[in-house]
């Protein structure tokens, strides 16, 4: 065999440690994406608004057992029994749920419109009127939900950036906040421009994609400052490249990590609501998924590169990107050559004597490497 392999691939490159991707340098077509997408949501939350369910706003729900019927027949019969835009869903393989919003009327056309849903909903599914539960939720109590949901919000993004600031620094905390409301308009959007419902089982998701999303950004800052504290200090690359450097070799988790939340989110979205007829899930589960590929997406390509953005800006790191760009032999490193040169690092700090290995994202074998320094 020769002392050179063939060169690995794209795959194998990603767990070697040998890619190079320039994630910072790339920055505004990352961000472009993203105030695109944004914008589009933002476009149709001022035209649609929200699809919120009766625990936000209030309104009334029934549900029923009705093993021989569909989606379909129940909508139309308890359209035509009053009800104007009603919510059915499937709960389970089934029970069925509609819901509307009654309060716009008087108390005597709700006890109407309530006793004709009743009856058309027992006729659809062939039972008793006695069989369909019916439920009432008043805007007042509805307003105080949506007052909580929003108060656990506020208070998860001060608890974040209290604690980033304090673990990290505060420029950290400032680029995780940003990605954490980019996941959040992004998730929001894509609810209000196909007009899914919002229930409380949203806002659980919603907070538990922002709490992932974080993981995976604190993850990649670790790095950042491991190497802010090391390589970073021998002078030879940029605070950019450092945070590219960063992000490569925590690249291979981000995308495993990523990959282990969101198939069985998916498999639960497409095999629940979608195959065995759970609409219940698709709330959670949808909230979840288009969440879950957000928060991967802004903690790989939006946090780290406007944290090198925000850093790039202060003075010593802007003297140390002129005198890396005055340098020749400057070329970028891949996480396996940044191992090295910190290997390098930590025999000059012994008094040893050593020769510099060239700086390459060539991929050599370590044969051919041990071959090479004899």
């Amino acid at each position: 065999m020769s002392d050179v392999e063939k060169a690995p691939n794209r795959f194998q490159r990603l767990y070697r440690g040998l890619t190079t991707i320039d994630f910072v340098g790339r920055r505004r077509i990352w961000f472009t994406l993203s105030i695109v997408i944004i914008v589009i949501g933002i476009g149709s939350l001022s035209i649609r608004g929200f699809n919120l369910g009766i625990d936000f706003k209030g309104g009334d729900s029934w549900e029923v057992l009705a093993p021989h019927t569909s989606i379909s027949k129940m909508t139309t019969a308890v359209e035509r029994a009053g009800l104007t835009l009603p919510t059915v869903e499937k709960l389970g393989s089934d029970t069925y749920e509609v819901t509307a919003d009654l309060n716009n009327l008087s108390t005597t056309n709700q006890t109407i419109v309530t006793n004709n849903v009743v009856n058309a909903m027992a006729k659809v599914a062939d039972v008793n009127p006695i069989q369909v539960s019916t439920s009432s939720v008043g805007p007042t109590w509805g307003s105080q939900i949506t007052d909580r949901a929003l108060e656990a919000l506020i208070i998860f993004f001060i608890a974040v950036v209290g604690y980033i600031s304090i673990r990290f620094e505060p420029k950290m905390a400032l680029a995780a906040f940003i990605a954490m409301v980019h996941d959040l308009l992004v998730t929001i959007g894509v609810y209000s421009l196909f007009g899914l419902q919002i229930t409380p089982d949203t806002v659980i998701a919603i907070l538990t994609i922002l709490g992932y999303s974080l993981y995976d950004t604190v993850v990649v800052f670790d790095r950042v400052r491991d190497n802010t504290g090391g390589i970073l200090k021998s002078g030879d690359i940029t605070y950019g490249e450092m945070v590219n450097l960063s992000m490569n070799q925590t690249l291979a988790r981000s995308i495993n990590t990523s990959l282990v939340a969101i198939l069985p989110v998916f498999s639960v979205l497409v095999v629940g609501a979608y195959i065995l007829g759970a609409t219940t899930l698709q709330s959670y589960g949808l909230a979840l998924f288009v969440g879950l590929l957000s928060g991967a997406y802004s903690s790989i390509f939006i946090a780290s590169p406007l944290l090198a953005v925000m850093k790039e800006r202060e003075p010593r790191f802007r003297d140390l990107a002129a005198r890396v760009a005055s340098r020749s032999d400057h070329r970028i490193l891949s996480p396996s050559s940044a191992a090295l040169l910190g290997a390098e690092g930590s025999v000059r700090g012994t008094g040893a004597t050593t020769t510099r290995t060239p700086r390459t994202s060539t991929y050599v074998t370590p044969r051919a490497r041990k071959q090479k320094r004899r």
